[in-house]
């Protein structure tokens, strides 16, 4: 189908394209960044953005965490014992949790 150029019709085939790319390209971008952020501690319960947040200043990076001990986790200030007996049991298990599973698949891997 053709339509002539500067019609109405044509005007308005344009605008919902436009429209259409607009909201896809919104949306990959959303993804893409939330996929950037996503943690191996997200899904841990008993830890939300202060404590990640604490514990990622204390030790530097999640592999390094991985590597304490429950009771050196502890130390860090506003960790209790049990949270960080939960934070060494999740980063211990060879599972990936939902969070990093959906990373890795925004990511392509």
């Amino acid at each position: 189908m053709v339509l002539p150029s500067g019609s109405p019709s044509l005007y308005l085939v344009k605008r919902v394209r436009d429209e259409a790319h607009r909201f896809a390209v919104t949306y990959h971008r959303e993804l893409r960044g939330k996929a950037m952020t996503a943690s191996a501690l997200d899904d841990i319960e008993g830890v939300g953005p202060t404590r990640k947040r604490a514990l990622l200043k204390a030790f530097g990076s999640v592999k390094k965490l991985r590597a304490a001990t429950a009771d050196e986790i502890s130390t860090v200030r506003g960790i209790p014992v049990e949270v960080a007996a939960r934070v060494v049991e999740a980063l211990a298990s060879p599972n990936k949790s939902a969070t990093n599973q959906a990373a890795d698949a925004a990511n392509g891997r």
